[in-house]
Order: structure tokens, then sequence, then C-alpha cells
């Protein structure tokens, strides 16, 4: 007499454990150690990167600033004193600190003329300067 085949179930026969597909605790270890070396580093990174990022900004502001000041100092005259201004700027560039001088150059009648602004990054002082040549009176 042949008896009927049952059905399966799952995949499986009958009688047969089918095996799971789960992590073992050593598996679930190494990953974790691994996400705990990763993320730091990672972490770390975008922290570098977001910097440089406002260090870059913040270096662009202060050129455009220096140009402009040095523009405005050459244009009135004021380096043809003796004296070296040097102040702030007003409003939402406070931050940034200028201080201009001038030179004798070389054996000439020239003067080279610098300004540089000054800015702070999380703590760190930055700086630009720019250069100019102003003939002498």
């Amino acid at each position: 007499m042949n008896l009927p085949t049952l059905p399966t179930v799952g995949g499986c026969k009958p009688g047969k454990v089918r095996a799971r597909g789960a992590f073992t605790f050593a598996e679930v270890l190494a990953a974790m150690l691994f996400m705990a070396i990763v993320i730091p580093v990672a972490m770390q990174g975008v922290q570098i990167a977001s910097n440089a990022g406002v260090v870059a900004h913040r270096k662009s502001v202060a050129t455009r600033l220096a140009d402009w000041k040095l523009n405005e100092i050459v244009v009135s005259g004021v380096w043809s004193n003796s004296i070296s201004p040097k102040g702030g700027f007003d409003g939402r560039y406070q931050d940034y600190q200028w201080n201009f001088r001038s030179e004798k150059w070389v054996d000439s009648h020239l003067r080279l003329l610098s300004l540089e602004v000054t800015y702070k990054v999380r703590s760190h002082d930055y700086s630009v300067v720019l250069y100019t040549l102003g003939q002498d009176n």
C-alpha cells in the first residue's frame, strides 16, 4: 500500500529541522566593535570638513573687507601720513579687525602699503594680508 506524501511546510519536509538565518553573538559583537571604531572617525572627518568650510568662508569675507579698506585708505590719502591706523569693522563684520602699515619700498620713492585683516574661527586666529604700492610725496 502506498502512503500519501505529506505536504512540505516552509520548504522543509516533515521531521527535518529548518535552519534559521540569524546572527551569532560573536557576529553581533564584531559588528558593534566595527561601528565603535568607524563612527568616531567618520564624525571627526565631518567636523574637519565643516571647519574647513567655515574657515574658507571667513577668509573670503576677510579678503573682501581688506580690499575695501585698503582702497579706502589709498583713495583718502591716509597712508601718506606717518600714522599706521588700525580698527575694526561695524555691523555683522565686527569680529574682523584690521591693521594698516606703510613701509619704504627698497631704494625708491615708493611705499609698500599693507592691510592685514584678522579673524577667529573656533578659537584659532587667522589673517589675510593685502599689499599694494604707493608713491611717496
